[in-house]
């Protein structure tokens, strides 16, 4: 039935994810979109930290933590996301619900293999800017898939090592009317690229027990940087805006040359402290070369890339993991706290986000599957300037669903 389940979720799920819109942030029209994390409920509950790995749950963001699992392991999360957005002057309200990742995990002795599907960046947006003399709206669609295969290898029982391989795909869709008030028509330039490309990220995990309780952990990822192909159509007209719509008047194809642009390449350290089964405390750092970065097929002169960087801080603690007469005690309970750089410069401006979040594990069914719930409250941007704040509350679910496949049965 675990089988049956999976594969039909598989089937259903993968077109909902590829037809999603992520995001409704303004700051998600420049470059691919607003990124979306890689990672579990698990990891977010924790402020993303993802040093941490163990036998029953997938992790997303380091390969060498499939070399450790020990059942198949099935992981679907969703999130929804409320935002309040405000300039100086005025505020609105938005909100989006998205299927976050669906991802399997299979042990295989030393090995652990690890395949799935994870929105990459989001495009969505609705605004208009207006001067003396014209009025635009601008509006946005689409955003990257990222279909994964992962190989883990347990080299010693203390040390693990991982590979990721990543196909990228997906499209993105700018629309900007413009209106003169005092010329009948107005324009529209629609700008869509078609992107794909590969990237590999590579991961290794040290595990080593310092005294008879304590173990410390270390991690690292590191993505190259590479090279995505971007097939790029523009169209361009006259259109006629009534109350009713926005109807064509005249419009024509505007030939556009296909680009390259840069992906950029990320290193991720963590560090962490725990006793294994009870409670863990740990630490990351997150450096990612968006200097580097180029956009598609058009460029923004007020827009600069800086490098990015993100701190993560959390943990975990369950009270009696095999506690089985008290179920609040096999709870694990997480919180954690993120401070990011997203290296997105507008106007000389920093485009800064600030999370802190919290979350639990609940115990469901047999062996060790759970539901994991989390919460989390920032911000990013700021209101001065002419900018927009976000202040957001997210809501996570997923669930993390294990089972045997292969063992072998004494009688028939």
């Amino acid at each position: 039935m675990f089988k049956k389940i999976v594969i039909g979720l598989f089937l259903l799920i993968t077109s909902i994810a590829l037809a999603q819109e992520g995001t409704t942030s303004p700051y998600s029209f420049y470059g691919i979109g607003s990124l979306k994390f890689r990672g579990t409920v698990e990891n977010r509950a924790m402020g993303g930290l993802s040093v941490f790995s163990d036998s029953i749950h997938l992790n997303l963001q380091n390969p060498a933590g499939y070399s450790g699992l020990r059942l198949i392991n099935f992981s679907i999360g969703a999130s929804h996301k409320a935002i309040t957005q405000k300039t100086a002057t005025e505020s609105q309200n938005t909100s989006s619900t998205t299927l976050d990742y669906m991802a399997m995990g299979i042990p295989m002795g030393k090995f652990g293999m690890g395949f799935g599907l994870i929105p990459y960046s989001s495009v969505g947006y609705d605004f208009y800017s207006e001067t003396d003399k014209n009025i635009t709206q601008y509006e946005g669609m689409g955003g990257l898939n990222k279909a994964f295969l992962s190989l883990g290898y347990q080299v010693t029982p203390e040390l693990s090592i991982g590979a990721d391989v990543n196909y990228n795909f997906g499209k993105i869709e700018n629309t900007a009317v413009t209106q003169k008030f005092d010329v009948q028509n107005g324009t529209r330039v629609v700008n869509r690229s078609n992107l794909s490309g590969f990237n590999v990220n590579i991961g290794a995990m040290y595990k080593s027990m310092v005294t008879e309780d304590l173990e410390l952990t270390g991690s690292v990822t590191f993505s190259p940087g590479t090279k995505f192909s971007s097939e790029n159509y523009r169209k361009t007209g006259s259109v006629s805006i009534l109350p009713s719509g926005i109807f064509s008047v005249d419009e024509r194809e505007v030939p556009v040359a296909d680009t390259d642009f840069t992906f950029p390449s990320q290193i991720t350290l963590g560090l962490g402290m725990s006793k294994p089964k009870n409670w863990g405390l740990g630490l990351e750092y997150v450096n990612q070369k968006t200097s580097n970065f180029t956009n598609r097929a058009f460029t923004n002169e007020n827009v600069t890339y800086n490098n990015a960087s993100k701190a993560k801080l959390g943990g975990f603690y369950i009270p009696n993991y095999n506690s089985f007469g008290n179920y609040l005690n096999r709870v694990v309970y997480r919180a954690g706290v993120r401070v990011e750089q997203t290296g997105l410069n507008i106007d000389g401006h920093d485009i800064n986000e600030f999370g802190i979040s919290f979350g639990v594990g609940l115990p469901i069914g047999k062996l060790f599957s759970n539901m994991n719930l989390g919460f989390e409250l920032g911000k990013r941007g700021t209101n001065d300037f002419g900018l927009i704040q976000e202040n957001f509350f997210n809501t996570f679910l997923s669930f993390s669903l294990n089972d045997r496949w292969f063992e072998k049965r004494l009688y028939d």
